[in-house]
């Protein structure tokens, strides 16, 4: 067995290299959108599970408290998201998803549809249903407490 063979049966080395071309592929894809994958993550979540405040959006979509305050004042100069105060604590702001946002997450969405397609070409429809059920239920057990 040579090097690159060993190399080869390392999932941990295979999952690394592929998330790195995904990574580039996304971020350039969605640039060319004007948009950022933390864009897409905050009006996704806003979409699929509602108003939140921004702690709850940094924890839905895995963004650091520090820098989703930035990530949302970008989407509030573009009016995609909207900021309330939250009737239950002042202190706290609570955020929606605007008409606009709606229409830019359709948008993006045709965008990954995409960039999916093109990062995942080798693989037929079943396939490409495995992979997302396989990386989802490793995601899952190490997401999971005691893990």
């Amino acid at each position: 067995m040579n090097s690159d063979d060993r190399l080869r049966q390392r999932a941990s080395r295979l999952l690394s290299q592929v998330a790195t071309r995904s990574d580039r592929l996304i971020n350039e894809g969605l640039a060319q959108a004007d948009a950022r994958k933390w864009h897409y993550a905050v009006l996704a979540s806003l979409q699929d599970f509602g108003p939140a405040s921004q702690a709850a959006l940094s924890k839905r979509t895995g963004i650091y408290r520090s820098d989703m305050v930035g990530v949302l004042n970008e989407l509030a100069q573009r009016q995609l998201v909207e900021r309330a105060p939250d009737p239950d604590d002042q202190r706290r702001n609570v955020i929606t998803i605007s008409p606009a946002g709606r229409r830019q997450l359709r948008r993006l969405d045709k965008v990954l549809d995409a960039l999916h397609d093109e990062l995942l070409a080798p693989l037929d429809a079943a396939e490409r249903d495995q992979l997302v059920r396989l990386l989802t239920r490793l995601l899952d057990h190490h997401d999971s407490p005691g893990s």
